[in-house]
């Protein structure tokens, strides 16, 4: 093929295929294989810039890529590449430069030669079927041979597992995950059960495998297919916060997803209750109904066991005895800074009297004031007191307000990530006579169910939350449905107090939570610490979002716009959500021309981020919020700053923070900071509802400000009614139902 040609098959905007020597790679996410390089074309002058999905792509290999010319508005015009085949050397050149080329590690440029003088055109051949001879090769230890079949072993089995799944449409993002996870068996497994991909491995769901399954030629209503979308759409229900659903909804909607017949999701129902991955319980409403109901049966085994834990510890003798409870209340009384209002005393009787109490309350009522003085009086009868709190935030608070030691409650159940458990449980239960879980409005289903089966029989167990709040983000209403048990007294603080109700985000706060309409006049004079901006166009929205963070906030209340200021949204995507709204943000306050782009998002020096999972190793958790103190494209790396210490982050770890100038509500939960702007506009119509819009209000400490549509505001007020959850909790608590297979239940797997 001459120049001429090569250019104009170049230029075809029809799906090509280009062999040529990879040149030199741009850049390349280990996780996923998302890939840009330089592919030297022979025939073309200069090299051409593809990007794609490719396992450990190493300058010098041989490509075959198939693809489409493509114009990116930011680097100009590229090849996509959608399918990949790594062309192995014929010549001996062309092998010694292949093995040295990084593609195994220990095997250099000077390792390699020697491999190929000794095997010559026979070096894959030894590679693939006889890998022991490497060891006559000088400089080759028995370590090192063990070390080049294993990684050869990966790239072979990578290569073919990529081989096999592109024809049926898996891109190489995938079979890289893939491969990870099973390792040499992985296309011995996809051949199988290609369902098995939705079950094990994250982020590839049902619909992908389904896809594969398809292709390979399974039965579109063959029990694999079947059972797999009945666990799908049961998971689908859990992430939505349910813990169980009605068997009847869940075959239809299964049915429908599947486009089979309801009898054929019946059977496969069956046959995964056989094996023991479901629940089928028949449940009895108040009203003598009955229905069935199914679980993933972890959350059957997390929620009847959660029942029997709280009644055990009810029933419990109390390690922590007080024989006059009313007097040394009168006798701590005065060692408080504040008096206890009658609700207050209330609550610090019930903890000495009882074993199990939950305190709840909105903004103003004292409930730290009570926790203070229940912590005293524990402390005089010499008892331990334990804190803890769902995320680090809440937990570093809580601290901070009580002048006691305060843990995260997966710090405090001494979680591990090589155990992937909890080494505190119920034969090694914490030592303390009161544990006090703060912000237990966000504790869900399995974490409650962990943090029982460590609660000592002799403690006294606290619960402190806003039950108008947002439900836990994990499944379940877990604070909501002890308290609708009655099987756990219950104090309720509602008397706002003299200093608080001089707020107007507390006065307001509460209106919000009683169906009323806060006040959106600002005071004729003076500065209020609540605001409402009228604003119906969401562009215009987001604009005056970014104006009041970058100028009036800083300049009218002497607030840092980054430190503390915190945007609040109910959405993820449009104007004013979260990607949208943190990019504009991250542009008008840190423009720095240095920026890793993943995703929806780019980092920055500097920026203000937020971590969004447990990291054990690292020591940072879920809602931790730093910044990013140095970004290196040499080192691949960045340095994020919390608090008082630099934590290190590889390129390929920066999935686990995002841009956090902006924040959905949900994530919020468990935080305060200085100043709140939240927008709420009607495009918000499925996620306006009273709680959250309650949530959001009430993390404010110094101001609020809302921005948006009073229509979209009435909406919200209005509606106190969320979305249900399928839970039994409640009624499981009221019934003393025990789990049903005894007392203690095996494999509970988190």
């Amino acid at each position: 093929m001459d120049t001429r040609e090569q250019q104009s098959l170049l230029a075809s905007p029809q799906p090509v295929t280009l062999q040529g020597t990879l040149e030199r790679v741009v850049f390349h996410n280990e996780d996923n294989g998302y890939t840009v390089l330089r592919l030297k074309v022979q025939g073309n002058a200069d090299p051409v810039s593809v990007v794609g999905f490719l396992s450990s792509p190493q300058p010098g290999i041989r490509l075959s890529v198939t693809g489409a010319w493509v114009k990116d508005p930011r680097f100009g015009r590229q090849f996509k590449m959608e399918q990949c085949e790594t062309l192995l050397p014929a010549t001996l050149e062309g092998i010694r430069h292949y093995l040295g080329s990084g593609l195994i590690k220990g095997v250099g440029h000077t390792l390699a030669g020697r491999i190929v003088d000794m095997f010559g055109d026979k070096t894959f051949e030894v590679l693939d079927e006889h890998p022991d001879q490497l060891a006559a090769v000088r400089g080759i230890s028995a370590r090192l041979v063990e070390d080049i079949k294993a990684a050869w072993a990966e790239h072979k089995g990578i290569r073919d597992l990529i081989l096999f799944l592109q024809p049926h449409g898996v891109s190489t993002s995938y079979a890289v995950r893939i491969f990870r996870h099973y390792g040499a068996d992985a296309l011995a497994v996809v051949r199988e059960n290609p369902y098995r991909l939705a079950m094990d491995i994250p982020g590839i769901g049902f619909l992908t495998a389904d896809t594969v399954a398809m292709k390979l030629g399974l039965a579109h209503d063959g029990d694999l297919r079947i059972e797999a979308g009945l666990l799908y759409v049961l998971r689908k229900c859990v992430d939505e916060g349910h813990c169980f659903f009605p068997l009847e909804e869940l075959v239809a909607q299964t049915a429908a997803a599947l486009d089979v017949e309801a009898e054929l999701v019946l059977e496969g129902l069956d046959a995964l209750v056989l094996d023991e991955r479901i629940v089928r319980e028949t449940l009895t409403e108040e009203n003598g109904i009955s229905f069935e109901a199914v679980y993933l049966r972890h959350f059957h085994v997390y929620e009847s066991t959660i029942a029997f834990y709280l009644h055990r510890l009810l029933h419990s003798p109390k390690s922590a005895h007080f024989e006059d409870p009313k007097g040394l209340l009168d006798k701590i009384r005065g060692a408080l800074p504040l008096d206890l209002a009658e609700e207050q005393e209330e609550a610090a009787l019930a903890a000495m009297t009882g074993k199990a109490l939950v305190i709840t309350g909105g903004p103003g009522t004292g409930k730290t004031t009570v926790i203070n003085a229940i912590i005293r009086l524990f402390r005089h009868k010499k008892g331990r007191v334990l804190l803890a709190a769902p995320t680090g935030r809440a937990a570093k608070r809580m601290a901070e307000t009580s002048g006691v030691d305060a843990r995260t409650i997966h710090r405090l159940l001494e979680y591990s990530p090589s155990e992937d458990g909890f080494a505190r449980n119920e034969d090694n239960p914490l030592a303390c006579a009161l544990l006090v879980v703060d912000e237990a409005s966000m504790l869900d289903t399995m974490l409650m169910f962990h943090l029982l089966k460590a609660v000592p029989l002799g403690a006294t167990l606290i619960l402190v939350g806003d039950v108008n709040q947002l439900p836990s983000v994990g499944p379940g209403n877990v604070l909501k449905d002890i308290i609708q048990s009655g099987a756990v007294p219950v104090v309720e603080l509602t008397e706002v107090f003299r200093q608080a109700a001089s707020s107007e985000i507390i006065v307001n706060a509460h209106r919000i939570n009683q169906g009323e309409i806060p006040a959106l006049t600002p005071p004729a004079e003076g500065l209020s610490d609540f605001y409402f901006i009228r604003q119906e166009d969401p562009e215009k929205a987001a604009d005056l979002v970014v104006e009041l963070v970058r100028d009036h906030i800083p300049r009218r209340f002497r607030l840092h716009p980054v430190e503390d200021i915190q945007v609040l949204t109910p959405m993820h995507k449009g104007a004013v959500g979260v990607i949208s709204l943190n990019n504009r943000l991250q542009d008008a306050l840190n423009p720095d021309e240095l920026q890793i782009s993943r995703g929806d998002f780019h980092y920055r020096p500097n920026d203000k981020v937020m971590q969004i999972r447990n990291n054990y190793e690292k020591d940072v958790f879920n809602g931790d919020i730093g910044r990013i103190c140095r970004l290196s494209p040499e080192d691949r790396e960045a340095t994020v700053r919390f608090d008082d210490r630099n934590v290190l982050y590889t390129f390929e770890e920066l999935n686990e923070i995002v841009p956090a100038y902006a924040i959905s509500v949900h994530k919020s939960q468990g935080s305060e900071y200085p100043a709140v702007v939240l927008p709420i506009l009607t495009q918000h119509y499925v996620l306006l509802q009273r709680n959250l819009l309650y949530t959001g209000v009430t993390r404010g400490k110094r101001l609020v400000i809302l921005v948006g549509s009073p229509r979209a505001l009435h909406i919200a007020v209005r509606n106190s009614t969320p979305r249900m959850r399928h839970t039994w909790l409640a009624r499981r608590l009221a019934a003393q139902i025990l789990p049903p297979s005894g007392r203690r239940e095996k494999g509970a797997a988190r």
